[in-house]
């Protein structure tokens, strides 16, 4: 899977530059590349002949969007994360999905998702209840 390469490489960057510059991540490269790698999964399950289907909960309207690229960054919300991905609809525009993670066991599991709404992130950040977990 492409977008998988796409995310190893992150990780892979993301590494070096921590031995790098000596920096300290709170979440382990395993745990890091296994957040990415529950996000991936889920998308891949989630997808539609290629698309992954969004309602607007207003109209009813369904949309396919299309998905592009996962982000680098990791943010945590107490013992639970968020992930973001890009998407495209058929138009072009550029979707966000905010994708929110636990741990279950020994793995991680989407158990929530935010659609092209950055409301609920930004007040969750602003309240310093989510922040970025390097």
């Amino acid at each position: 899977m492409k977008n998988a390469r796409f995310v190893f490489t992150l990780l892979f960057c993301g590494v070096l530059f921590t031995s790098i510059t000596g920096a300290k991540a709170s979440l382990s490269v395993s745990d890091k590349a296994s957040l990415q790698a529950a996000m991936q999964r889920y998308i891949s399950r989630s997808l539609v002949n290629g698309t992954y289907l969004s309602m607007n909960r207003k109209t009813g309207d369904i949309r396919a969007l299309h998905p592009v690229t996962a982000h680098p960054a990791i943010l945590q919300l107490g013992k639970y994360f968020v992930l973001c991905f890009d998407f495209r609809d058929d138009r072009g525009k550029s979707v966000n999905i905010d994708f929110y993670i636990a741990r279950r066991e020994q793995s991680y599991v989407v158990f929530h998702s935010e659609v092209d709404n950055r409301v609920l992130l930004q007040r969750l950040m602003k309240a310093g209840k989510a922040k970025r977990a390097d």
